[in-house]
């Protein structure tokens, strides 16, 4: 199938998305806070560096969330565990009420440096500072700069790949030989 001709211009966008959504990835939200807090569940993370201790994340131009990562200069980003989907899909509805209300019935707690929310119970939370940000065509690019960061790793990611939510496999230690 052709998804790109050969000037690089992209013949069918569903077969793009498709193609790109072969990737496996890990699940967040990433939340700002302030007067009108908001949050969006994001598939578009990544490690940068760790020194300095950089994040990245991708949001599209249109969204909400990309013109309050401009104005307010710090957010937080929450990596979901598999039992927080329906958070989850909460941050992913656009129909949902915006603002403090979208955090009714969240478990979350102000982070300790930056106050943006981060959801309770999280794989991982971080606090960030905007760092930089780039064009990167439908989407803007935001580097952040980690100001703190908690972890516990006594439950499972919750991924996403070709469209949907999945969960780990029950694995076994063993190595069959």
């Amino acid at each position: 199938m052709t998804i790109l001709h050969s000037s690089g211009e992209v013949a069918d966008r569903s077969a793009l998305r498709a193609a790109l959504g072969t990737f496996a990835t890990g699940v967040t939200v990433v939340t700002v806070g302030g007067n009108s807090p908001h949050g969006m569940t994001a598939n578009s993370f990544t490690s940068v560096s760790l020194d300095p201790a950089l994040v990245l994340l991708c949001v599209e131009r249109s969204a909400v969330m990309h013109r309050k990562l401009q104005q307010t200069g710090v957010f937080g980003v929450s990596v979901l565990v598999e039992r927080q989907e329906p958070v989850a899909r909460h941050f992913a509805d656009q129909m949902r009420q915006l603002g403090s209300a979208e955090f009714e019935g969240v478990q979350w707690l102000p982070g300790r440096l930056t106050g943006v929310p981060l959801l309770k119970e999280s794989l991982a939370a971080f606090e960030c500072r905007l760092w930089r940000s780039y064009d990167g065509g439908d989407h803007g690019i935001f580097v952040g700069e980690l100001v703190s960061a908690d972890w516990r790793c006594d439950e499972e990611a919750l991924l996403f790949s070709g469209g949907r939510f999945r969960r780990l496999a029950p694995h076994s230690d063993a190595i069959a030989t």
